[in-house]
């Protein structure tokens, strides 16, 4: 049977300013976990989760065991002031509408750090060549997380875990523990080893990577098939690469992904069908693209599959079978009303500018 404790964080006087934006399932597994390090940890959330923190305590539920912890929680974030770090962890599709709300958190120093699933908004900062300071229409309609977060705060973070918020303050960790993080430009950075000290504190494996590019697609090249082939077919991982028809989509779609990406200059350390091997070893799982369909919620549609299909056209490399993929889920998502399209208009790519 699980036990149960409750721990309050002591602070020191050399204290590490974490908030994390978006306290659900990863982001309350951050936090719970982060605290632990005797950084000053505090996080933003909102409605009935916000509450249930706030009267009973974040509750994390890992190796069977339960542990709470007490931590300032708030739907307004100027009640914490400037950080050093703000870890996001929002949906990819939850960041735009949130964008007014980081300015309080955002001291001369402070980093942002992109917990976030699919291409970041940042992605072409200090990333050279003819696509340099470009901004991702798709992820980034009108350059307003560009220019109101900044792409020189940034710090590239892959999310490996796995976690679900069961219920409202209660988040249930079920695997992985690795955020390889890395700067845009490849620089093994002092803010980024200082983090990744912190994570470590924490009993969290955070890597810097000198190409946290190729982290990104190692990721995103499983979510880009797995995600709406699963909220398309409504099955679990092991058998979407598993059967037959649905692992030769997969694989379809991700060599349409893999020629874009090398055209990007990313190198996979792992090969395709390595790659899907691994997706079926976790099991009956179900994407959180699935999670989300059959809660009702808004799908992360845009940064995991409509970015690819958008850097497709960029580097002239064709994605027919992602294009036919990204057409049914939008179509699905759309019918239940958990995906509003971009207009052309409002996904028209600006001109690049140098960043400030």
């Amino acid at each position: 049977m699980p036990t149960v404790g409750t721990w309050r964080p002591l602070w020191t006087e050399v204290d590490v300013k974490i908030c994390v934006f978006g306290a659900g399932a990863i982001g309350g597994f951050l936090g719970a976990k982060l605290a632990q390090s005797g950084a000053q940890v505090s996080l933003v959330a909102r409605g009935a989760n916000l509450a249930a923190i706030r009267a009973n305590g974040l509750t994390l539920r890992a190796d069977g065991k339960a542990t709470v912890v007490r931590l300032p929680a708030t739907d307004n974030p100027a009640e914490f002031g400037p950080q050093d770090y703000v870890i996001v962890t929002l949906k990819a599709n939850q960041v735009d509408a949130a964008l007014p709300h980081f300015a309080p958190l955002l001291g001369r120093n402070t980093a942002i750090v992109t917990a976030v699933n699919g291409i970041p908004y940042w992605y072409f900062y200090r990333h050279g060549g003819p696509w340099e300071n470009r901004s991702i229409a798709s992820v980034d309609a009108g350059r307003r997380q560009w220019d109101l977060l900044g792409p020189e705060r940034a710090i590239g973070c892959v999310v490996y875990p796995a976690t679900e918020l069961t219920v409202p303050g209660v988040v249930e960790h079920v695997y992985g523990d690795r955020f390889p993080i890395g700067e845009p430009s490849g620089e093994i950075s002092a803010r980024c080893q200082r983090l990744s000290a912190v994570f470590a504190e924490s009993g969290l494996k955070a890597p810097v990577f000198d190409r946290i590019r190729d982290e990104i697609w190692l990721k995103l090249w499983g979510n880009l098939c797995l995600n709406p082939l699963s909220a398309l077919t409504g099955t679990t991982l092991d058998v979407l690469c598993g059967e037959t028809g649905t692992r030769d989509v997969a694989r379809t779609m991700m060599r349409e992904a893999q020629a874009i990406a090398e055209r990007l200059d990313v190198r996979f350390r792992v090969d395709l069908e390595r790659r899907l091997d691994g997706a079926r070893k976790v099991g009956a799982h179900k994407t959180s693209m699935l999670q989300d369909l059959e809660r009702g919620r808004p799908l992360e549609i845009d940064a995991l599959v409509t970015a690819v299909q958008e850097l497709g056209r960029l580097v002239e490399v064709p994605t027919p079978t992602l294009d036919i993929v990204l057409a049914l889920i939008q179509h699905r998502a759309e019918a239940l009303r958990l995906y509003e399209r971009r207009s052309a208009d409002a996904a028209a790519q600006p001109e690049a500018v140098a960043a400030e």
